[in-house]
């Protein structure tokens, strides 16, 4: 069961050849457009892309963006009941600009007469757009959700709450459902964003990327010394049984206590070698080390798998999913 803040993305892609006359800005010429799930979207859509069942839990719009969520969900298998509609917000939507052309070269912008400042080719983002409500949803919408969890859980066999700061999650409402799923002994992985990023005590695992793990600490990972110091300083904080924090080009590290409180830290190498796009790794990691906990594999077993699938995702553009055929030739090969 994934619970969290559904985002429509859209993909507009493109050649820039040329520089507006009316302002220094690049002009694209639009040579496809495409609809994708994104946000806790992208989690349940990984999940089934595996072969798992994915329940999706969350709030869209009443309006086009939100239907267009539905008609994905539905066309791909993912369980749709626990998405409740809202009259008053807007569905959230991310739309991202692409450069893609066979163009190698770059175009230099005349800001300032900078040569430094260029516009990006083939294949990498030039802007994006966000169209959103990011306040906290109703007492009504917190009400349906706690009852399609309630309904659910009995079913479950692993929750994810992927939180983007969009207004889904709030203190009472993670309160409400971690204690729901202590009642039935089912484990819940969060990738957590900063506003909640305290509350979520409690639950087995979070998944933060670098970047989020030292922001809620207000300091910044800048080697293993303080990748040590801010990753026990949540574990401990949160008291979770499992820490995992996403470090990019750097891999991942896996943060335990064993059962006499020592500290267990375990460095996972990268997994990819030609890294064209990010957008939506950390939903692939979530929602692999998550099935992998489903599936009877502990920890260490869950990051390792979610980091060979990470690295499949980066490899391509946009939010991504790994089917299963990569996945075993990866596995394969990394043995």
């Amino acid at each position: 069961m994934i619970v969290g803040d559904i985002i429509l993305d859209e993909y507009i892609w493109g050649d820039v050849n040329r520089i507006s006359p009316e302002a220094p800005v690049p002009v694209i010429e639009i040579c496809g457009e495409r609809l994708g799930c994104g946000g806790a979207a992208n989690v349940a859509q990984n999940i089934v892309s595996l072969g798992g069942k994915a329940e999706l839990i969350g709030i869209v719009g009443k309006d086009r963006d939100g239907e267009q969520i539905f008609q994905m969900l539905n066309s791909i298998g993912v369980g749709t009941a626990g998405i409740c509609v809202d009259v008053l917000r807007h569905t959230s939507k991310k739309t991202r600009v692409i450069v893609q052309s066979d163009n190698t070269d770059t175009i230099q912008l005349p800001y300032n007469n900078n040569p430094d400042d260029e516009v990006p080719h083939h294949g990498q983002h030039l802007l994006r757009i966000d169209r959103e409500t990011k306040h906290e949803i109703s007492g009504l919408g917190r009400t349906a959700i706690t009852n399609a969890f309630r309904t659910q859980i009995p079913h479950t066999d692993a929750i994810i709450f992927a939180d983007y700061d969009k207004g889904v999650f709030s203190s009472k409402l993670i309160n409400d459902l971690v204690n729901l799923a202590k009642v039935f002994s089912v484990p819940i992985v969060v990738d957590p964003k900063h506003d909640n990023f305290w509350h979520y005590k409690g639950v087995t695992a979070l998944t933060p990327n670098h970047k989020e793990a030292g922001d809620a600490i207000q300091n910044e990972i800048t080697d293993e010394s303080s990748l040590i110091e801010i990753g026990v300083n949540i574990l401990d904080r949160l008291s979770l049984p499992t820490l995992l924090i996403t470090r990019e080009e750097k891999g991942m590290s896996l943060f335990q206590r064993d059962s006499n409180g020592d500290l267990q830290v375990e460095h996972i190498p990268p997994q990819a070698t030609d890294v064209i796009d990010v957008t939506g790794a950390g939903d692939t990691v979530v929602s692999v080390f998550t099935l992998a906990l489903a599936a009877g594999a502990d920890f260490y077993k869950a990051a390792i798998l979610s980091s060979i699938a990470g690295g499949i995702v980066v490899c391509k553009m946009g939010c991504a999913n790994v089917t299963s055929d990569e996945f075993h030739a990866a596995i394969e090969k990394w043995k």
